[in-house]
């Protein structure tokens, strides 16, 4: 069976048509990003559904992806549906991979703090050279980390992001950073599969870190169903 992969979404405005009225959407690069990599894109929008319902939403996935997005505190209700799931994902070793916001809110929900905005710290305006606009960035990554064995030691990648890592979360480990001491992934190595990384591997269709993901799908559903792989 193809692992189904649960993706986190925006909550917001958006247009289509003749209608203008609040979505749950996300870029189409990280569903098929997910279908690549041979999984099952399943889109989780943000919902008050509790930590029941984050409980039950986890319980039928294989994976999660915590996609990209606004800062934390900009969008409370899809922090704190995100923060649901994250925790339901924990309590059962669920695989996830973090991206940009997502590895953001993983060390903060950790108890660890963001440097409120990059640009200020020198050496650091390549992250987001433009609001909406990637740029190249090169990261060294540690070389016993999961991020290492999927992407190699050294790498360049997409990145769009004005905040970042500050004080580590309890329990991540750093495994890559850029130039300047700029953390760029984190992993637990005490959990299944769970790696926060500050880039954006979608953008590029890069699907080496989902790759990863879903090596990490158990070999059974919660059904009980049995993965063909």
């Amino acid at each position: 069976m193809i692992p189904l992969v649960g993706l986190t979404c925006y909550r917001q405005e958006a247009a289509w048509g003749a209608w203008k009225r609040p979505a749950a959407l996300l870029p189409a690069t990280y569903v098929d990003t997910v279908a690549a990599a041979g999984g099952r894109p399943i889109l989780v929008p943000p919902c008050e559904s509790g930590p029941g319902g984050a409980a039950e939403v986890v319980a039928a996935l294989d994976a999660l992806v915590l996609v990209g997005g606004e800062d934390v505190g900009d969008n409370p209700l899809r922090d704190r549906s995100e923060l649901s799931l994250l925790a339901a994902a924990a309590a059962v070793d669920l695989p996830v991979l973090a991206v940009c916001r997502g590895h953001q809110l993983l060390n903060v929900q950790r108890g660890g703090t963001l440097v409120p905005h990059l640009p200020d710290l020198p050496g650091t305006e390549s992250h987001r050279p433009e609001p909406g606009q990637f740029s190249p960035v090169a990261i060294e990554a540690e070389a016993d980390s999961r991020v290492a064995s999927a992407m190699g030691k050294r790498f360049t990648v997409s990145c769009s992001h004005h905040q970042a890592i500050d004080i580590l979360g309890k329990g991540l480990l750093v495994t890559a950073r850029s130039a300047g001491g700029v953390i760029e992934a984190v992993e637990d190595p005490g959990a299944a599969f769970l790696v926060g990384v500050q880039w954006h591997p979608e953008e590029e269709g890069d699907i080496r870190l989902f790759n990863a993901l879903m090596g990490a799908c158990g070999h059974r559903r919660p059904s009980g169903r049995v993965h063909q792989r």
